[in-house]
């Protein structure tokens, strides 16, 4: 039989803990994609002396997978929660400072050691792209609404603070409410719980602020925000490699990070750089999507490539990344979410390519 997940789960079974049992029974197993005899997971412990503690078991877990028939690569990953969560309802940057944080969202980041966890959110997932226009945002509002509708609770922030397009896509208008003045109250929309600088400015406002407003800006949304229990957050990143994504992968504890691009060389070019930086900052890519990557005429059905075909999945080989997934260019996708209802909430093609692509992400442990 073919190398699966399955197969690598049972395999790591046979890995012994320090305190006895294995990483698989433990739930210490997070993130695991196998494509092409690429095996790819996350070692996630509940602290970070736990992590200290499990180096030799990351190690050993290495060379059981890369013992396994048909294994090409191995790639694993250890990470940690912090050392505790945060009281329900208070930030963890007002629990460091010992002071209540206002509301005005913009203001400079506060210090803090290290990357932090989310209270009461499992998995955090970036998603980006090197270059904008290939439809991140569109692809993020899909996943979320198609990940709520297998079951999970879920969570999309708006990250983009400079072209906040989640509220509009979403259906959600007007500000979000505060029960103590410190904590902001998230609305919800088609199962998933919204937040976005768009919800706190007017919608012809612009932002205009420099790097360090931005990452505050990015804190407060993170640790100001009652998320409640989640499964997964997906977080819709800017395009491009700036402040927003620095300052998000120092601060926030990331399960990883999907890199969307268009198939044509020029989006690829950028998608490469966007792959690079998460690789220097240390954030698993957890994997590749192919946006726009067929066209179906509504007139004859005929099927074109617009913007070419398979330039993703061969960068996704290239570069040893799983991929994940083509999805469509589709008018039915624009028209739902300028209409506040993306398509991964109605059925038909579109939104099964979205139910797919979330279906596998719940498989692979990453949602």
């Amino acid at each position: 039989m073919a190398l699966n997940a399955e197969k690598i789960r049972q395999a790591l079974m046979g890995v012994e803990l320090p305190d006895g049992g294995d990483p698989v029974t433990a739930g210490l197993v997070k993130a695991l994609w196998v494509e092409s005899g690429i095996v790819r997971f996350v070692l996630e412990a509940d602290s970070p002396e736990s992590a200290r503690n499990l180096e030799s078991v990351r190690e050993e877990c290495v060379r059981t997978v890369r013992a396994m028939p048909g294994v090409h690569d191995v790639s694993v990953v250890l990470t940690a929660h912090a050392n505790a969560a945060p009281q329900q309802g208070v930030s963890q940057a007002r629990q460091a400072s010992g002071e209540a944080p206002g509301l005005k969202i913009g203001r400079h980041p506060t210090a803090q050691e290290g990357p932090r966890q989310v209270s009461g959110v499992d998995r955090i997932v970036a998603v980006a792209s090197g270059k904008g226009g290939v439809g991140k945002s569109t692809v993020a509002t899909n996943l979320a609404v198609a990940l709520a509708r297998q079951g999970r609770k879920v969570g999309l922030l708006d990250a983009d603070i400079y072209g906040p397009s989640v509220p509009r896509m979403m259906g959600l208008s007007g500000k979000p409410d505060s029960k103590d003045g410190k904590t902001i109250e998230p609305p919800r929309a088609h199962g998933v719980t919204v937040m976005s600088i768009g919800l706190l400015v007017e919608d012809d406002q612009a932002v205009v602020w420099r790097g360090p407003m931005l990452m505050g800006a990015m804190q407060q949304m993170l640790g100001q925000v009652n998320w409640g229990e989640l499964d997964v957050l997906i977080i819709d990143l800017p395009p491009g490699t700036g402040d927003v994504q620095l300052s998000l992968a120092q601060r926030t504890r990331l399960t990883g990070a999907l890199v969307v691009s268009t198939p044509q060389d020029v989006a690829l070019l950028d998608a490469r750089k966007a792959i690079d930086m998460f690789r220097r900052l240390g954030t698993p890519v957890l994997g590749l999507i192919e946006n726009m990557s067929s066209f179906f005429c509504p007139h004859c059905g005929g099927e074109s490539h617009i913007f070419g075909h398979g330039g993703v999945r061969a960068d996704a080989e290239r570069l040893g990344l799983p991929f994940l997934g083509e999805l469509p260019l589709a008018l039915d996708v624009r028209l739902a979410g300028d209409a506040g209802t993306p398509i991964a909430a109605g059925e038909g093609p579109e939104a099964e390519a979205y139910a797919r692509l979330a279906r596998g992400l719940v498989a692979g442990g990453v949602a």
